[in-house]
């Protein structure tokens, strides 16, 4: 563990490598930060991290760089997460200005995200396994077909087309009393009651309506309490490509982020961590050889009243903004928050 005026010195050289990419040298800490020490001080201080396995030498040079080790330490002494600037949060108020649906939120939030860390941005839809239903509407399509429509309460839209009997698109008025008994029966219903409520449902439909409520309710439960594969929406793949210089191969790390799977993975840890909490995992704490290059900044964002939660990030090279990209990342995740809990008060 760094401490007191070597933890100065270690905070020094990664501010100025990550702001520089050029190895750092006593000299140019002496003159560049307010340590308070001769640059002889300071070289004791550099060959005490570098013995300690904080910083290295990648050449012949008097410079040093960080090791992963020195990142890890720095974020650990980080104290607080700064609060974004005024033009930061213009950036997000101009990115997310005049959203009107889910998919504007998530995919404006990404974009402002990406934009404002200049990493890759990952967001993770919020689960249909922890909504509450606001809407049901039963649509007739020919041929024989019958659209369901079900609104959660985050503002996701999940459709599924059922193949019925002619006899039923024909009874507009029938179908028309199924979807206010379904509304009254199931608005407000929470994802994990669906089933309970929808059996007791059945048993009382009239028996010439039972098969179609019976393809509903199948569709319904199947929609919202299902094993559904997590959706991800991804911004600002081409900041990587601005940064080769910082990977010996950047092929492998761009075939990890094809890999959904991987993504999903490295933002697991943001739902194991305190609400608010944001976490980054550095160079082979990844677990994937691919990213052992890599720093991931993670946390998870409210998406329903009572603690449903999905997860957002950003994924760079070790050399990265630290500060300022975990106070994007939190920035971002309150504003997802905010949106979705005004959205279940208004309900």
């Amino acid at each position: 563990m760094v401490e007191g005026r070597r933890m100065a010195v270690l905070n020094a050289i990664v501010s100025d490598y990550v702001r520089t990419r050029e190895p750092v040298a006593s000299r140019a800490l002496a003159e560049r930060y307010c340590l308070g020490v001769s640059p002889a001080t300071i070289r004791n201080d550099m060959a005490a991290l570098e013995a300690e396995g904080y910083i290295n030498q990648p050449h012949t040079s008097a410079g040093r760089v960080p090791t992963h080790k020195g990142y890890r330490s720095f974020v650990d002494h980080i104290a607080a997460i700064k609060p974004l600037s005024g033009p930061e949060r213009a950036a997000i108020d101009r990115l997310l200005a005049g959203v009107v649906d889910l998919n504007d939120v998530v995919e404006g939030a990404v974009r402002a995200l990406a934009e404002l860390t200049g990493q890759l941005a990952v967001i993770e839809y919020p689960s249909l396994r922890h909504v509450h239903l606001r809407h049901l509407e039963l649509v007739p399509l020919p041929p024989r077909r019958l659209l369901l429509v079900i609104i959660t309460d985050s503002g996701q839209v999940e459709q599924r087309t059922l193949a019925v009997a002619q006899e039923y698109l024909n009874d507009l008025s029938s179908l028309e009393t199924l979807r206010q008994r379904l509304n009254q029966a199931l608005v407000g219903t929470h994802s994990s009651e669906i089933s309970a409520v929808v059996s007791t449902l059945l048993k009382q439909t009239e028996p010439d309506m039972r098969s179609l409520m019976h393809q509903i309710a199948a569709q319904l439960v199947a929609a919202l309490q299902s094993d559904v594969e997590e959706r991800l929406v991804v911004a600002g793949t081409a900041n990587l490509a601005r940064t080769t210089a910082d990977f010996s191969s950047l092929e492998p790390l761009l075939d990890a982020v094809e890999e959904q799977v991987v993504l999903l993975r490295l933002l697991t840890g943001a739902t194991d961590q305190p609400s608010q909490s944001v976490s980054v995992s550095i160079g082979e704490e990844n677990g994937q050889e691919a990213l052992a290059e890599a720093s991931v900044i993670t946390t998870s964002y409210q998406t329903a009243e009572g603690g449903g939660v999905a997860r957002l990030g950003v994924l760079g090279p070790t050399r990265m903004d630290y500060p300022a990209a975990m106070a994007s990342v939190q920035a971002v995740a309150n504003y997802l928050s905010r949106y979705f809990n005004q959205g279940a008060q208004n309900q």
